[in-house]
């Protein structure tokens, strides 16, 4: 279940809740029980290649283009 950050206009206090995404535009309570608070954008941070060891420079020729690097015109 995804979880969506908040924080309470109130107080300050930044809080994390789990539901579902159909549930995510819902109003939100602060642990303090404050009822004015909007939701954080959240961002995330992927890193590393799918087996897990450092991303290698592709080998070969460069190139790129429609003619092995160079633009055809």
């Amino acid at each position: 279940m995804p979880r969506y950050d908040f924080r309470c206009r109130s107080c300050g206090a930044t809080f994390e809740l789990r539901r579902p995404m159909s549930q995510s535009g819902a109003p939100a309570v602060c642990p303090k029980g404050h009822e004015d608070t909007v939701k954080l954008l959240s961002t995330v941070a992927v890193t590393g290649t799918a087996s897990g060891g450092a991303a290698a420079a592709p080998s070969g020729g460069g190139g790129g283009g429609c003619c092995g690097g160079g633009c055809c015109g």
